[in-house]
């Protein structure tokens, strides 16, 4: 874990552990809830996760989605089913009415195994369910969610989840938390950067104020004017980190910007959803 001028690249041990039993719990699992980040829908999906879980069967729980607007999220959410073709859900942590279609799609998909385990005289067993996810994109909230209780660890920070934990959703179905896990290398840095937005990195493998600047850079015209909006800044002025400073009054005893304190608000006003509901990834061509 470590950070080069800006590259990031981030690794920790844990993770590299996570990813090692992840494989060897697979055979004990009937199907997979992969968990991704609405804000950035196409950065936060695993790389090569077919090749991670082999043959078996996934769906897409598409969360956070309060955090974007529904109606930009729609052609996400229909290009990563017809990319991946599996179901894709979006939910919410705070919205409970999903929780039946989230529970009947791991069912379904399980049956096909639990069949073939009562075929060979053995009776049947709750359908048993692992949930992956890059960091911090929300699978202990959903299980929390999903068992209407507060059974598994979270937080808003990368690698809360250290270890492999079951949760008993309903007689029917078992969940496996698992740890966030992360490729091993991170040759996209513009994907980087964004999961560094998300809080899907750990903190000391960027800097907050190269990660504030490059969030700015990509907004689009329409999320300028909100950001704008959001610290009073006029329509005429350039968005930067000196003019929210100024506007907000984050200054130093020189009265120079307030470099590190304005970036660090920054992140944490667009984590938190307070400046507007963003998506930060485009449809690939």
């Amino acid at each position: 874990m470590k950070r080069n001028n800006n590259h990031i690249h981030w690794y920790p041990g844990h993770i590299a552990k996570a990813e090692k039993q992840l494989k060897e719990k697979l055979n004990l699992v009937d199907a997979v809830i992969e968990v991704i980040d609405a804000r950035i829908p196409i950065s936060s999906c695993y790389d090569n996760i077919s090749g991670l879980l082999k043959d078996k069967p996934r769906f897409l729980l598409v969360n956070k989605s309060d955090l974007v607007e529904s109606k930009e999220l729609e052609p996400f959410l229909a290009y990563l089913k017809k990319q991946n073709n599996i179901p894709v859900i979006k939910t919410s942590a705070k919205n409970f009415k999903d929780l039946n279609i989230i529970v009947k799609t791991a069912q379904t998909l399980s049956e096909p195994r639990i069949q073939a385990i009562m075929k060979k005289g053995l009776l049947r067993r709750p359908a048993r369910i692992m949930v992956v996810g890059l960091p911090n994109v929300g699978k202990s909230s959903i299980i929390n969610k999903l068992t209407h209780s507060s059974k598994t660890k979270i937080g808003a920070k990368a690698g809360v989840t250290r270890q492999q934990q079951w949760v008993r959703i309903n007689p029917q179905v078992e969940l496996l938390d698992t740890p966030g896990i992360i490729p091993i290398r991170q040759d996209d840095q513009l994907r980087a950067i964004k999961l560094a937005f998300v809080n899907s990195v750990g903190d000391n493998a960027y800097s907050k104020d190269t990660a504030a600047q490059e969030l700015l850079k990509i907004l689009n015209d329409f999320q300028k004017n909100e950001f704008k909006k959001f610290y009073n800044i006029e329509e005429n002025e350039e968005l930067s980190i000196d003019t929210i400073a100024k506007s907000r009054k984050w200054l130093t005893q020189g009265q120079e910007p307030d470099v590190e304190r304005t970036c660090g608000y920054i992140l944490k006003d667009f984590r938190e959803g307070k400046i507007g509901k963003f998506i930060l990834d485009q449809i690939p061509e």
